[in-house]
């Protein structure tokens, strides 16, 4: 085992192994003495020895210091001692990358199937099950934006936050893409550059910030890949009412609503940020081609960063901690009957 470099990653629990223990021997002597006056109540003290005699002093006071020491290890575990190295390499893809996903009503039209949004978020949930490297984060977005799952190593809770996206999960309708990239650039604001963003939508941008908020953006370093998921030909949206009926998405003459795939919006975007865009394609490659984009933006495995890590140890001290309880419990106050006898 190595056990160079000793420390504690917590040191501010330490406290705890002076400051416990003192405070728990204070509450042991306020009870002793108190028990003892409660007992000079009850019997005249000549009677009192005979009363005690079957008390152990010595195995109470054992009890007490194994117990002293079990808590001054409680404190020793929160301040998680390490000693030896590990090394941490961050290997190629490791960046960080925000996904935005568009959960607008126009996502749930059907020239991609069975949803455009259904399809985007299959095409994700493969890209990240297969990427293996790096903290990924999503953001929801409509007529506002919202922060679906925070910057996370943790695969499996970004997966369970894809899979709870639909078209109720933001109640404001509409697409604000503008509002979307500035939640992304809050969310990646502590990255190391580059501050990746991808972004997965039909385009339709109705509030028109889009391209204005990419070209703010980019001065701060965000690079944004866009993702166009539809086509051209664009299709009827289709939406479950409030009733649970199939129904047609229709403008407020009564015309039906197709929605297209805004190839120039999403190109604009990625331009402006140094990016590139992508059609999603009926296979999801337009993500590959990202991933492959994002193999000249980042950092080969000889130059990434290595980091020290302390080993935790905080197991020794909570086995220690078991131990003494166990055998604080094992060991009872009564004097043997020959000593009592002697």
């Amino acid at each position: 085992m190595d056990f160079s470099h000793p420390h504690f990653a917590e040191p501010q629990w330490l406290w705890l192994t002076l400051a416990a223990p003192l405070l728990l021997a204070a509450l042991q002597g306020y009870s002793a003495r108190a028990r003892r006056r409660q007992l000079a109540r009850m019997a005249a003290p000549e009677f009192l020895a005979a009363l005690t005699r079957s008390h152990s002093p010595a195995r109470y006071l054992l009890k007490n210091v194994l117990l002293l020491l079990a808590v001054a290890g409680v404190g020793l575990a929160l301040a998680r001692p390490q000693w030896g190295e590990q090394t941490e390499i961050s290997h190629l893809y490791g960046q960080d990358t925000l996904f935005i996903l568009d959960c607008s009503r126009s996502m749930l039209a059907s020239d991609l199937a069975p949803s455009r949004l259904q399809r985007a978020k299959l095409a994700l949930r493969d890209y990240v099950q297969h990427r293996g490297r790096g903290r990924v984060g999503l953001v929801a977005c409509a007529g506002q934006a919202f922060l679906q799952c925070p910057l996370t190593y943790d695969y499996a809770a970004f997966q369970d936050a894809l899979a709870a996206v639909d078209d109720q999960a933001i109640p404001v309708p509409g697409t604000d893409l503008g509002r979307a990239l500035d939640e992304a650039s809050r969310a990646l604001a502590k990255s190391r550059p580059p501050r990746l963003c991808v972004l997965l939508t039909d385009g339709e941008d109705l509030e028109r910030g889009g391209i204005r908020a990419a070209q703010t953006l980019a001065k701060q370093g965000l690079i944004v890949f866009t993702i166009g998921v539809g086509t051209a030909a664009g299709a009827e949206i289709q939406f479950t009412n409030e009733h649970g009926q199939r129904e047609t998405l229709r403008d407020r003459h009564g015309e039906v609503v197709r929605s297209r795939l805004d190839e120039a919006t999403l190109r604009a975007i990625a331009q402006a940020t140094g990016g590139a865009y992508f059609p999603l394609g009926p296979l999801g490659e337009g993500l590959a081609r990202v991933q492959l984009a994002l193999a000249d933006l980042q950092a080969g495995p000889a130059s990434a960063p290595a980091r020290k890590l302390g080993v935790d140890r905080f197991h020794w001290p909570v086995a220690g901690v078991l131990a003494l309880l166990i055998l604080e419990s094992l060991i009872g106050t009564r004097r043997r009957l020959r000593d009592i006898n002697a």
